[in-house]
């Protein structure tokens, strides 16, 4: 058994499964806004459990907040993989669910968007984070881990974006325009890290102002060039952070 695995599956397994239960009785009903609600409490209990545990670790130096993901490939490649799984399964489950999602075209210019995204989502952060020195915020990352983390970010994020611009910003552009369902889409976004920024880490604001406008960069992408242009995007931005390229 890879290490933590098992204590973090116990960990959150009673809440994934009363979540499961509703999802279950909920997919009764015509529209898929109460299953895109338990989906994403049920991604928040997986994403946050993953701070006590020691999965990943949070910080701030000053203004700019940094992440840091375990060291233990294998984890990180089972979650990947884990995680594209499940997000498969519902997409092949739910057709309701599977409508909402605008995928946009995978070509060179979604590809380059979505680099583009998350250079400039990461930015920011980046440029705050040089006035500390490296062991300040989070410490080098080796080399060989860079392929799985890599892999781990997409994958994860690519769930995330399934999540909040495909299932949540489609279902909130059959009721109003595509701006609006934007920036509401990236409102919440940053509104479902409240808690990890503010009871699970002591992260505070610097954590939800990042969410915030990474959220809008990833809407914005949604809303002209699809799911994989905003996936892409904020894969890249969480390894740049992650990564301690710079």
């Amino acid at each position: 058994m890879l290490p933590d695995l098992l204590p973090y599956s116990v960990r959150i397994l009673p809440g994934l499964l009363l979540i499961g239960g509703c999802f279950t009785l909920a997919r009764g009903e015509r529209d898929p806004l109460l299953r895109i609600v338990l989906l994403i409490f049920g991604f928040v209990l997986i994403r946050d459990a993953m701070t006590p545990i020691g999965f990943w670790r949070l910080g701030t130096t000053g203004l700019a907040p940094w992440l840091r993901l375990t060291d233990h490939a294998g984890v990180l490649l089972v979650f990947g993989v884990s995680t594209l799984g499940l997000t498969a399964l519902i997409l092949r489950l739910d057709r309701g669910l599977r409508a909402m999602v605008s995928w946009g075209r995978f070509n060179t210019a979604t590809v380059g968007m979505g680099l583009g995204g998350g250079a400039l989502a990461a930015a920011p952060v980046l440029l705050l984070s040089q006035l500390a020195p490296l062991s300040e915020r989070g410490g080098a990352v080796a080399l060989s881990l860079l392929p799985a983390l890599l892999f781990f970010c997409l994958a994860g994020n690519l769930a995330e974006e399934v999540l909040f611009r495909g299932f949540l910003q489609g279902r909130l552009e059959t009721h109003s325009s595509p701006r609006r369902a934007a920036v509401l889409s990236a409102l919440l976004f940053a509104a479902c890290h409240a808690f990890l920024a503010s009871t699970v880490t002591d992260v505070g604001w610097p954590l939800l102002a990042f969410t915030l406008y990474e959220g809008l960069i990833c809407a914005y992408l949604r809303m002209r060039s699809g799911v994989i242009a905003a996936a892409l995007a904020h894969g890249i931005a969480i390894f740049l952070l992650a990564g301690a390229l710079v």
